[in-house]
């Protein structure tokens, strides 16, 4: 196996300042534990944990970190296995010397010497200086501080536990994967805190995770505090980050004690999450269901009982072993009438410790202890970053159990990383039952769209509904998606659906009604033809050319059947039927008008002397006339046909809801004429008729006819308007009222009246009758 070359240190003599030599217990670089070895390694740890000038010499005094002793203890416990397993380094036996390094001064977590030897004693500024310069190798297990990845100004160190780099993008991923938005952060001064809190913001940004306050906590300064606390009791983030030390923490709970702060999930740093002696029954409704990232417990065999094992006669050089054994078991080495003695022989076994230890490496190495932790070092000389996400799970005696629900692992693939224990019950902060929502603004809903408010942080930003034909499918979607042509948004304007479609159906009451009339049309129509059919001898049948009167019956019950056509949904061959069908029944019907219209005006023309113009219009050109005027009707609609017809038309233009389904007219030159030539016809039968008006009253069709016309013309003027403006499935209903109109116009206005006096008249009915006004040979000609 490859071989490190590690120069150490030997500090020889305790050093003396400028002023005075100072050898209290506890003393900055005072030698605690060694032993003579082939290879030195030194190690420094802050068993005591504040300085403070007395007798103007700057001392580490009795405030002990019994934490920091069993590191040092398991430090030596490690160098004692290696020189027992001869396979590992065969012929070198390691050798240890360790320091005090008192407190929050630990020389690892300093950047520049300089500033060492300018603010503290000569002492602490060359042991920096030689530990940070004369080792070639410096490993760390305490020191998170990311500055000290820089490997250009600390090329040499390395460290066994996680960078805060790592804690930070931990904390950033658990905000994520509970979707914390909206948070808040009470930090400390200090590097640790105050490089933390900025580092988090920054990467919380960048997730989409907003920072409602960031508020610095000072033990010394109580307005500072009393903004803490108005700030916690207005804010609306559910989630506070506490990022602090322990020492800031203990203070910090202390105060907040006495303040119905609750409502809160807390969420703690690797600093003081594991430190369950801060549960209390006062601090149970601001710790419990805290939650945050810890570094992994291992558990290391034999440890335990090297570090229970201890006795003061194993480390008889050691005052700080001797002030710990008097502090755990309240008695004292020396005579005093408050304390009473110690033997050494005390067992440490009746007091509870945590035997587990974080392992120190060296660069390049890679493998997998006994008990599954991996080891390794990155370019940076950072180890892996593990963490145990742990939850605060009180009770109501103020005990706590700090319970592992899941782990973050930077070496798993990405989206890997944070897991969850699967049936882990987790106890949520703010007395919740499930996960605390915690956001500025719930997400905008599908059927709204996300928009940025520029005074207000991006989490807070505004959710606004889809316009009308436009739809989100996503939650806070930041754009709304216009529907394809023939879909139309739902209610909630989450999906597209297809339009629904719309014409005039046999189904509805509208289409129901017209098909109605337009049976009852063809019924009468057909009655009225059995009543002439009946009766087809008597003078008012015979009058004014019955043959006329026939066809003029069958083309008003095709007029009424054509009104059908219109109903249903439009086809290809149902759009050019209607409208063909509808122009050459209706030019039928008034040609057959127009017919009896001409033989009134001839049949009293022809009593004139010298006269015989029946001649000229008998029953074959009455005929003729007919088929001709009907026959220049059906080559309009050829033409129509041919050249442009109607066609099946998906109309989405009158109604952005609905689509409507209509007959498109393919060229409205040809519908237009097809309408022209029937009115141009019967404005011609309504003049010859209005010039007929003032012959005799018996049997004179004219003024009947004049009538009928008066109603058709007046129908079809108004359908003009009324069938451009009307929408959708009512120009169909405007175009059907228009045939029916007119065709019952025509039947009963020139068929009523001739079946009335041949039912409830029939004295009428003869040519005794008819000889009362009309002269015999207009009579002769008007019968014949």
């Amino acid at each position: 196996m490859g071989w490190i070359t590690i120069v150490f240190f030997t500090l020889l003599a305790r050093i003396k300042s400028e002023n005075q030599t100072c050898k209290l217990i506890g003393q900055t670089g005072y030698m605690e534990f060694s032993k003579e070895g082939d290879l030195m390694i030194g190690g420094i740890f802050s068993m005591t944990s504040t300085r403070k000038l007395v007798d103007t010499c700057r001392r580490c005094v009795c405030r002990w970190n019994d934490r920091e002793l069993r590191f040092a203890r398991t430090m030596i416990f490690t160098v004692e296995e290696i020189n027992r397993d001869n396979t590992l380094l065969p012929g070198v036996s390691l050798g240890y010397r360790l320091y005090n390094g008192c407190g929050s001064e630990n020389l690892i977590r300093m950047k520049s010497v300089k500033s060492i030897c300018e603010k503290y004693t000569a002492m602490l500024c060359l042991l920096s200086f030689f530990f940070l310069f004369l080792f070639s190798l410096k490993v760390s297990h305490l020191s998170t501080c990311a500055c000290l990845s820089d490997k250009r100004q600390y090329p040499t160190f390395f460290r066994t536990v996680p960078s805060d780099r790592f804690q930070i993008t931990g904390l950033v991923q658990l905000m994520k994967y509970f979707d914390w938005r909206w948070v808040g952060i009470i930090y400390s001064t200090g590097l640790y805190s105050e490089e933390g809190t900025t580092e988090f913001v920054k990467d919380a940004g960048k997730e989409g995770i907003c920072v409602e306050y960031s508020l610095l906590y000072s033990k010394s300064n109580e307005k500072r505090f009393d903004t803490v606390i108005a700030t916690l009791r207005k804010s609306s983030a559910k989630v506070v980050l506490l990022f602090m030390s322990f020492y800031y923490v203990k203070i910090f709970l202390a105060k907040m004690e006495t303040y119905n702060i609750t409502g809160k999930q807390w969420v703690g740093t690797e600093s003081w999450i594991t430190q369950a002696h801060l549960a209390s029954v006062d601090t149970k409704h601001i710790l419990q269901g805290a939650m945050g990232f810890a570094l992994p417990q291992a558990s290391i065999p034999g440890l335990g009982d090297f570090l229970l094992s201890l006795k003061p006669s194993d480390e008889p050089q050691s005052d700080v072993v001797k002030a710990f054994w008097e502090k755990f078991f309240d008695c004292s080495f020396s005579p005093s009438n408050t304390s009473t003695m110690c033997t050494g022989t005390e067992d440490l076994r009746t007091f509870k410790f945590d035997t587990s230890i974080v392992l120190e490496h060296i660069k390049y190495v890679n493998f997998t202890t006994v008990n599954g932790a991996k080891v390794s070092f990155d370019e940076n000389g950072d180890s892996i970053a593990q963490y145990d996400l742990v939850n605060w799970q009180m009770t109501d005696n103020g005990s706590v159990e700090i319970v592992n629900i899941g782990q973050y692992d930077t070496s798993f693939p990405d989206g890997e990383k944070f897991k969850l224990k699967k049936d882990t019950k987790i106890v949520w902060g703010g007395n919740n039952n499930e996960v605390p929502r915690s956001v500025c603004r719930e997400p905008c809903p599908p059927g709204t769209r996300k928009a940025i408010n520029k005074n207000k942080p991006v989490c807070c930003f505004d959710c606004f509904e889809c316009p009308e034909g436009t739809i989100s499918n996503q939650t806070n979607s930041p754009d709304c998606l216009i529907c394809p042509p023939e879909f139309w948004p739902n209610e909630k304007r989450d999906r597209c659906l297809p339009k629904p479609t719309e014409y005039l159906s046999y189904k509805e009451i509208m289409g129901a009604l017209l098909t109605g009339f337009g049976l009852v049309g063809v019924f009468l129509s057909l009655l009225i033809s059995v009543i002439f059919l009946t009766h087809k001898e008597t003078p008012i049948v015979r009058a004014n050319n019955s043959e006329l009167s026939f066809l003029l019956l069958l083309s008003l019950k095709l007029c009424f059947l054509c009104s059908l056509t219109f109903i249903g949904q439009p086809t290809e061959w149902s759009c050019m039927l209607r409208h063909t069908a509808f122009g050459i029944t209706f030019v039928l019907c008034i040609s057959c008008v127009l017919g009896k219209t001409i033989v009134v005006l001839m049949a009293f023309k022809a009593t004139l002397p010298g006269r015989n113009v029946m001649k000229w219009f008998g029953p074959a050109q009455q005929r003729l006339s007919v088929l001709t005027f009907t026959l220049i009707q059906v080559v309009i609609c050829i033409l129509w046909l041919t050249i442009n017809p109607p066609f099946p038309f998906k109309n989405m233009n009158h109604y952005k809801e609905k689509i409507i389904l209509e007959c498109a007219l393919g060229s409205p030159v040809g519908f237009w004429a097809v309408l022209g030539y029937i009115g141009l016809l019967a404005v011609l039968c309504f003049i010859l008729a209005f010039l007929a008006r003032k012959l005799p009253d018996s049997f004179n069709e004219a003024k009947l006819i004049t009538f009928s016309m008066l109603i058709f013309c007046a129908v079809w003027i108004t359908f003009i308007p009324a069938y451009v403006s009307s929408p959708g499935k009512f120009t169909v209903a405007v175009e059907i009222f228009a045939i029916l109109a007119s065709s019952f116009g025509l039947l009963v206005c020139i068929f009523v009246p001739k079946c009335y006096i041949i039912i409830f008249r029939p004295e009428q009915n003869s040519k005794k009758h008819l000889m009362g006004k009309i002269p015999p040979r207009t009579l002769y000609v008007y019968l014949h």
